[in-house]
């Protein structure tokens, strides 16, 4: 079983998830979007799996301070993955796969509900 959170380490979400993992003693990977930058190729699969549309952050600071030219830009998935290459704090954070898998998008009872019936 390979475990991988995508995220941003301050994120508080993300640091949710994360602590909830170890309370479990759910062992994970942790790609940190900061210093390994956002994986363009599992981008395809997240969009296709949960919808561009719950991918992007509509509700965070980030989105909040783009301009709105280039919020107007955001139409369909190309559109997405292009704002989400150039600026990973845009993405919903967490991002949970397990076994390559998309499991969550966020970290709420449902995601906990989705990634505990699965470790």
């Amino acid at each position: 079983m390979s475990l991988t959170v995508y995220g941003i380490p301050n994120c508080s979400t993300v640091k949710k998830a994360r602590a909830w993992l170890e309370s479990r003693g759910v062992s994970y990977t942790f790609h940190d979007y900061k210093k390994q930058g956002v994986p363009a190729e599992r981008l395809d699969g997240w969009m296709t799996a949960a919808g561009w549309e719950k991918l992007v952050n509509r509700q965070g600071t980030t989105w909040r301070k783009l301009d709105d030219a280039t919020k107007a830009g955001v139409v369909d998935a190309a559109s997405a993955k292009a704002l989400m290459v150039a600026n990973a704090s845009v993405i919903k954070r967490p991002v949970i796969e397990l076994d390559g898998q998309l499991v969550a998008v966020g970290f709420d009872a449902a995601a906990e509900a989705a990634v505990a019936s699965r470790v």
